[in-house]
């Protein structure tokens, strides 16, 4: 069909939400916006679904809620003869519809559903499906994303986010699937009263909190340790667990961001709840400014990740990045398990290949393997279940990757800021009764191991012609490779697509044994290097710039230059 015929289709049909009936109306006779919510689908992959909520094939609502969720539940009784599924939510807009629907179409298709009564952190929907030996998940976020977006990430039986494979085998189910005629649907109250849906009792999240204070490295340092933080949720999930976590350990001393503590999914005071930005955690500084804490911590919507400010020398607060954080959990983990003799023979340190390489230098010096995967937490989790498999999951220490997702444990498969804040407040008090603040530490490990800066940079392409951009610059770059970039000689390119990465001084190809993706990978002169990868979430490329150089100072200022150059390399200064 055409945008006009399936906007019309709509206009009979999508009669339900009565919002989306009033947006429908808005528009007509709008040929540009009925293209842009009509011109294609959102495509379930790995990631699931995110968009923007409204109405149309390219909006969240609950149509495309309901067929993607017939489509799981397809899956589900074709591949495994029936099962369980389990949903969650979180602070969202329309997060708590959304996981409603869902459960009535499972429940419709004879799927056993375990809904939360209320939101829970993304990492609690991963326990969750390993807890009820289910065949899927469903969490409703759209994580970090500003307040006009939803998501719908799905879940494979072993709690990680689907595999491509299987999410091509959704994907196909739903594109059979009339979302007006074709999706089975029943009343919630019967669905309950038949024992289709349940919802999770409170004593399995207590089993969630045991298997995350059971990832303490060094159990009872932060009491007496006088540790003070600050703590801001951004209007999320992670508010009563981290909270508790922390009450747990013996950080009595927690204050927090009043106006970002309770669930509100407009998200009113930041436009991006993302830890990796200032701006979401202006409020959380503005009180360390006054409370004089030893830590904050932020942690994002679905509180799969968390960001930290910490105290400088002169009073002031430094933003840490997520490769830093990753760099002191590295060096704290592998430290206080050395000294206590509870370090696995082994040990295994994973991390993304978009994530600082100053780790393996670390995991160096403790004979500790570092393995790199591609982009999303799904293939650190593959990681953990091939070393399950071999009934070795002890050696898992830490996966992380540089936008600030970090999982100590195999209790989950996924990133967990529950588990994260409270390792980098027992870390903060492990220092703090040496004497030393955050800062120095990961200043200290600067000076032991090198002077590595890495920086993120994102360059959106919204709507139909930002996809064919997008393309084009990705095209370009593998049909006119770069010799230099930033007047330092290209030494390798590795393409993730292609599957090889090429020396370009020796003409060596090696084979990259990694799922395809679409990344681009130059290695430069000096250790230097630029990482092109497009979101598979949102209509943006992102650019990973590292420096390499003898001082702060120096890495700044190859940074800066460097940064001028990757632009020009996108073509887009």
């Amino acid at each position: 069909m055409s945008h006009n015929e399936l906007f019309n289709t709509w206009l009979e049909k999508a009669t339900e939400d009565k919002a989306l009936v009033a947006e429908l109306e808005s528009i007509k006779g709008n040929d540009t916006e009925i293209y842009e919510r009509f011109y294609t689908q959102l495509k379930f992959g790995t990631a699931g679904l995110r968009g923007v909520l409204g109405a149309g094939t390219n909006r969240m609502n609950i149509y495309i809620v309901r067929q993607a969720t017939q489509g799981l539940a397809n899956y589900v009784n074709k591949t495994f003869g029936g099962g369980a599924v389990a949903i969650s939510h979180d602070s969202r807009n329309n997060a708590d519809v959304f996981m409603i629907e869902a459960a009535k179409v499972l429940a419709a298709n004879g799927i056993k559903t375990y809904i939360t009564s209320e939101l829970q952190p993304t990492p609690v929907l991963s326990f969750l499906v390993r807890h009820f030996g289910c065949k899927a998940g469903i969490m409703v976020t759209a994580s970090h994303n500003p307040a006009k977006y939803n998501g719908y990430k799905a879940y494979g039986e072993d709690g990680c986010q689907m595999t491509d494979v299987s999410a091509g085998i959704v994907y196909d189910e739903i594109c059979s699937i009339d979302m007006f005629s074709g999706v089975k649907h029943m009343d919630l109250d019967k669905a309950i009263d038949e024992g289709l849906v349940e919802y999770v009792k409170d004593e399995v999240y207590d089993e969630y909190l045991k298997c995350v204070k059971a990832q303490q490295a060094n159990e009872g340092i932060c009491k007496g340790a006088d540790l003070k933080v600050v703590y801001t949720p951004l209007n999320g999930t992670g508010n009563k667990l981290v909270r508790r976590v922390l009450a747990d350990i013996g950080v009595e001393n927690v204050s927090i961001v009043k106006e970002q503590e309770l669930p509100d999914g407009n998200f009113p005071t930041c436009p991006f709840p993302n830890p990796e930005i200032r701006e979401a955690l202006n409020l959380g500084l503005k009180m360390c400014d006054e409370v004089k804490p030893d830590l904050l911590l932020a942690t994002d919507p679905d509180a799969d990740r968390v960001g930290i400010a910490v105290p400088e020398k002169d009073g002031s607060y430094r933003l840490v990045t997520g490769n830093e954080t990753g760099i002191m959990l590295t060096d704290y983990l592998l430290r206080v398990k050395s000294e206590q003799g509870t370090l696995p023979e082994n040990p295994i340190i994973v991390k993304t290949i978009v994530s600082t390489q100053l780790v393996k230098r670390i995991c160096k010096d403790y004979g500790c393997e570092m393995v790199d995967v591609l982009t999303g937490f799904k293939y650190i989790g593959e990681v953990i279940l091939g070393l399950e498999q071999k009934n070795e999951e002890s050696r898992f220490l830490l996966g992380f990757e540089e936008s600030y997702g970090y999982l100590s444990g195999t209790y989950v498969r996924d990133k967990d800021a529950v588990v994260a804040s409270m390792l980098i407040s027992e870390m903060a008090a492990y220092y703090k009764k040496q004497g030393k603040t955050l800062t120095e530490v990961i200043d200290g490990l600067y000076d032991k191991y090198g002077y590595y800066l890495n920086r993120t940079l994102d360059f959106y392409f919204e709507g139909a012609s930002g996809m064919d951009k997008m393309a084009e610059i990705m095209n370009n770059l593998r049909v006119n490779a770069p010799a230099e970039i930033n007047g330092k000689k290209v030494q390798a390119i590795a393409d993730y697509l292609e599957s090889k990465a090429v020396n370009l001084e020796t003409n060596e190809v090696e084979v990259i044994n990694l799922p395809k993706s679409n990344v681009l990978s130059y290695t430069l002169e000096g250790g230097n290097a630029v990482i092109v990868r497009p979101s598979g979430t949102e209509p943006k490329i992102k650019l990973y710039l590292t420096s390499v150089g003898t001082s702060k100072e120096n890495t700044l200022e190859i940074m800066e230059s460097l940064q001028v150059s990757a632009k020009k390399l996108l073509g887009v200064e």
